[in-house]
């Protein structure tokens, strides 16, 4: 029979697929991990991992066993909350995934309201511009912008921002008259590398017929940054303007995007008390802190015209 503790060392080597990923989360040697994967499998009369030079995969067996392993994780991480209690606030090691825009200009200081209230919190952030994977526990909650349409997951809307063409005041004095979007191709613009874009609703210049911009990155912060430096046009999170000072929207009345931020978390999460409150707390902040920098954006615009 399988103890929980093994079962610990299973989950992590199957999200790390390598004893030394796995070694690292646990704070355990890489051989100390192996032996623990061995007794679990001997323990089962199973093989568990099909090993490769690529790492530890799953067997069927393996697979069959994650969904139970997870369950008695949730199932863990509830009795420790039951016997902290909600008086100690909320604790532990919490990770969001999220896509860098959000990362960058919103959960610093969402984020860093809740952890001074919490101070037994601990909060990564991971902001890459990728999918994560909650199966594999990458992340115990993600923001995202498209909902996923397959797994065993709560979605819940955050709110909506808006994205306008912005650029820095030096461009725009020296670059070609801008009156409409039918003189954008005079324009230099910034925008993804195509083919990393890893979700459809940031295709932003897609809609307008660029499929190349000449100047690129994978992050939106790059973007901002080069946007900054006076090198370009380009499309730009409402809420990230008030920290860059000299860029500001153009044609708004002609060319406006809405999306939306989604928290996705692991079905079997519902019943872990801390997160549960954790995710409270992070949707009402991303709320009120994508509202307030959007008025103020809003205002600067109205003084400035």
């Amino acid at each position: 029979m399988a103890d929980w503790d093994d079962l610990r060392v299973f989950l992590a080597v199957a999200r790390g697929e390598s004893l030394s990923r796995a070694g690292r989360v646990l704070k355990l040697d890489p051989a100390t991990v192996g032996r623990r994967v061995a007794r679990l499998e001997e323990a089962l009369g199973v093989r568990l991992f099909a090993k490769s030079p690529q790492g530890y995969a799953l067997s069927d067996e393996g697979a069959r066993l994650l969904n139970h392993a997870q369950s008695m994780e949730s199932t863990m991480e509830t009795a420790r909350d039951a016997v902290a209690g909600a008086s100690a606030g909320i604790t532990g090691q919490i990770r969001i995934g999220a896509p860098d825009g959000c990362a960058n200009y919103l959960l610093p200081q969402v984020v860093a309201a809740i952890c001074a209230g919490n101070p037994g919190l601990e909060v990564q952030i991971v902001a890459l511009p990728r999918v994560f994977s909650l199966t594999r526990r990458e992340a115990d909650m993600v923001v995202a912008v498209s909902k996923p349409e397959s797994g065993r997951v709560i979605v819940q809307k955050i709110t909506d921002y808006r994205l306008h063409l912005a650029a820095a005041a030096p461009y725009l004095s020296s670059a070609p008259v801008l009156e409409g979007l039918a003189d954008l191709p005079t324009h230099r613009l910034i925008g993804y590398i195509p083919d990393m874009i890893f979700d459809r609703e940031l295709d932003y210049l897609g809609d307008l017929g660029v499929d190349a911009p000449p100047l690129a990155s994978n992050s939106v912060s790059v973007q901002l940054n080069l946007i900054r430096q006076g090198a370009g046009l380009g499309v730009v999170h409402d809420f990230a303007l008030p920290f860059a000072p000299g860029v500001r929207r153009v044609l708004t009345a002609e060319y406006s995007l809405t999306r939306a931020f989604h928290l996705i978390r692991h079905a079997d999460d519902r019943r872990v008390p801390r997160l549960e409150r954790f995710a409270r707390a992070l949707v009402a902040g991303l709320r009120r802190e994508v509202a307030r920098l959007e008025r103020a954006v809003d205002a600067a615009t109205d003084v400035a015209g």
